[in-house]
């Protein structure tokens, strides 16, 4: 098992910020899958691409992540409570560079789907109809929703007005 960890760990690492837009949180989303497939070891019968699995795992934690979040926000506005702080780990994170944040930022602009479609895509190495089947849409829609989603990166990135409201 951890020849599986060494070796997708990172990527799947790299995939999990992009999809949360934290280094904190994509830990744990990460960690939590590496826990829940040794956990299952025995019962798992893989039948196509390892790294697609994981990755899929890892994409469907940061959805359950970001609704938890997203409920616990409303909670905390609907009971006017300020909420933790996000602590900072400058002892785990390097800082990024100019560039790399402008593209974090821009992600974290698209909405959900386009952002899954792009990083699902271009990290994973998923293919459309993997995407696709992921997101439950027809493949010529997550297919659109990656051409949108690149469309909208290159100009956001680029400082310009995005053309795509897909």
């Amino acid at each position: 098992m951890r020849w599986i960890y060494e070796k997708y760990h990172e990527d799947l690492l790299r995939l999990a910020v992009s999809l949360s837009g934290r280094p904190a949180v994509a830990e744990d989303i990460v960690h939590d899958v590496f826990v829940s497939f040794i956990d299952r070891a025995e019962q798992f019968r893989l039948t196509g691409s390892l790294k697609s699995y994981l990755a899929t795992c890892v994409a469907h934690r940061a959805r359950n992540v970001h609704r938890t979040q997203t409920r616990q926000e409303r909670l905390i506005q609907d009971r006017e409570r300020p909420g933790p702080a996000e602590t900072a780990r400058p002892d785990r994170w390097l800082i990024c560079s100019e560039e790399l944040e402008q593209v974090v930022r821009a992600l974290a602009l698209l909405p959900g789907e386009q952002r899954e479609a792009l990083t699902l895509r271009l990290q994973a190495g998923m293919k459309f109809r993997e995407i696709a089947r992921f997101q439950d849409v027809p493949t010529k829609t997550a297919l659109s929703r990656y051409r949108c989603g690149l469309a909208k990166m290159r100009t956001l990135v680029n400082g310009e007005v995005p053309k795509c409201d897909r």
